[in-house]
């Protein structure tokens, strides 16, 4: 996982893309306004996974909203990383969290949510929603907050 000074992705014109699961390609930079406090919000509507047991595909649209810290996701480095998901097996469960494991090693947010809406298979979708609000911070409780709370008012779902 690289820091701005060393970015590798963005502007290259020769980018490969992992179709195995790769978090090495994750790329960081400073992020400008550490005094603020702000969302930045991701839309994924083309994820895609492997079930482990079928090997068939899934279809989701991955949602990942996180309040930076110090260190922020250089977004082509995060399109290459959900890429390399393609031909990997896992559960929607442990997709999402993974997700949201590899991106909190890699910047260490105050606050990270991560959804997963997968499109139905055989006749039943899972959406599964995890999140992480950084310890010994206020954004600890919005944590516990956003779980208790996650699908009081679904968001619209038009992946389906």
């Amino acid at each position: 996982m690289r820091e701005r000074e060393e970015l590798t992705l963005l502007g290259n014109q020769g980018t490969k893309y992992s179709s195995d699961y790769d978090p090495s390609v994750l790329e960081t930079f400073v992020n400008k306004h550490q005094e603020n406090d702000y969302f930045v919000k991701f839309n994924c509507p083309e994820f895609t996974s492997l079930c482990p047991i079928t090997g068939q595909p899934d279809f989701a649209t991955i949602t990942i909203s996180y309040v930076p810290d110090v260190k922020m996701v250089e977004s082509k480095s995060l399109k290459l990383y959900l890429f390399s998901f393609r031909n990997h097996g896992d559960f929607h469960e442990d997709c999402v969290n993974i997700i949201m494991k590899d991106l909190i090693k890699l910047m260490d947010p105050k606050y990270i949510e991560v959804w997963g809406k997968f499109t139905p298979r055989g006749g039943i979708s899972i959406d599964p929603y995890c999140n992480y609000g950084k310890a010994g911070t206020r954004w600890e409780q919005v944590a516990l907050d956003r779980m208790a709370n996650h699908d009081m008012y679904p968001e619209k779902v038009d992946n389906r």
